[in-house]
C-alpha cells in the first residue's frame, strides 16, 4: 500500500471521546441548576435529539458562532424536553451557556490511548495529517487543551465549510487545502457512513475505525512505511 500523502482523520471517536457520557457531563451541570434525571436516560435522549437535527453546517459562512451556539442549543432543549425536565431549570439559558463553554475545555475529554503513538509516528515519516469532522469551532480550543492541534497541518469542519459529512464537499475542500489528489490521501473516522463509505465515495482511500474492535494501531494497513516499503 502507497504511501499517503496526507491523513485526514475525524474528531470525536476517532481521537477524542467523551468522559463518561454525554449524559453524564449534561447531568454534571444541570444538576447545579435544580435539574434531578437519570444520566443514562439523558444521554439517550441526547442522541435521538441529535440525530433528529439538521446537519452542523451553514451556507452562509460569517458569523457562524451564534448559529453554532443555537444548533446545540436545540439539542439540549429537545433533550430535556424528552426527558420531561425543563420545568426544573432554574434558568435554562444560564445552564445552556456553562454547558457550551465547558465542552469548550478539555475537562469532558480524553485522547484515546493510541492516538499519540500513531500521530508522532505519521509525523516522523513525514506524512502530513489533517481532521476532517462535523464539529463547530470550539475544535481549535479543545484540540490545543488536548495537545492535538500541534499535529495537524489543516482542520476542516462542517460549520465553517458549510457542508458536513458525508457530503462530498467536505473532502474537496480538505483535499484543496493540501493541493492533493483525492487518490493520494487516507482518511480515518469511526463512521462507516459518513467516515469510511463517503471519502471511498470521492476516491480517497479510506478506513472505518470501529472502536469496539479496532484501534489506531491495529486497522488492517500498515502502522508503518519503511523506506524500502515506499
Amino acid at each position: 500500500m502507497r504511501k499517503p500523502k496526507v491523513i485526514f482523520l475525524d474528531a470525536v471517536g476517532t481521537l477524542f471521546g467523551v468522559k463518561n457520557s454525554v449524559g453524564y457531563a449534561y447531568m454534571k451541570i444541570a444538576s447545579k441548576y435544580g435539574v434531578r434525571a437519570d444520566e443514562k436516560l439523558i444521554d439517550d435522549y441526547f442522541y435521538r435529539a441529535f440525530r433528529q437535527s439538521p446537519p452542523l453546517a451553514f451556507p452562509e459562512f460569517e458569523p457562524v458562532e451564534r448559529k453554532e451556539y443555537n444548533w446545540w442549543k436545540n439539542i439540549a432543549f429537545n433533550t430535556f424536553k424528552m426527558a420531561d425536565c425543563l420545568q426544573q431549570f432554574s434558568n435554562f439559558d444560564l445552564f445552556f451557556e456553562e454547558l457550551y463553554q465547558y465542552f469548550k475545555t478539555a475537562e469532558p475529554w480524553y485522547v484515546y490511548d493510541d492516538v499519540i503513538p500513531c500521530l508522532n509516528e505519521w509525523k516522523n515519516q513525514g506524512i502530513t495529517l489533517g481532521i476532517i469532522s462535523n464539529f463547530d469551532s470550539r475544535i481549535f480550543s479543545v484540540l490545543e487543551s488536548l495537545k492535538l492541534k500541534e499535529y495537524f497541518d489543516s482542520i476542516t469542519i462542517s460549520s465553517l465549510t458549510g457542508y458536513a459529512k458525508p457530503h462530498p464537499s467536505i473532502f474537496l475542500t480538505a483535499l484543496a487545502k493540501h493541493q492533493c489528489k483525492p487518490e493520494e490521501a487516507w482518511h480515518i473516522g469511526d463512521s462507516e457512513k459518513e467516515d469510511k463509505e463517503a471519502a471511498k465515495a470521492v476516491g480517497i482511500q479510506s478506513f472505518w475505525l470501529n472502536r469496539p474492535f479496532y484501534t489506531l494501531q491495529n486497522l488492517p494497513y500498515p502502522g508503518s512505511f519503511s523506506k524500502t516499503a515506499i
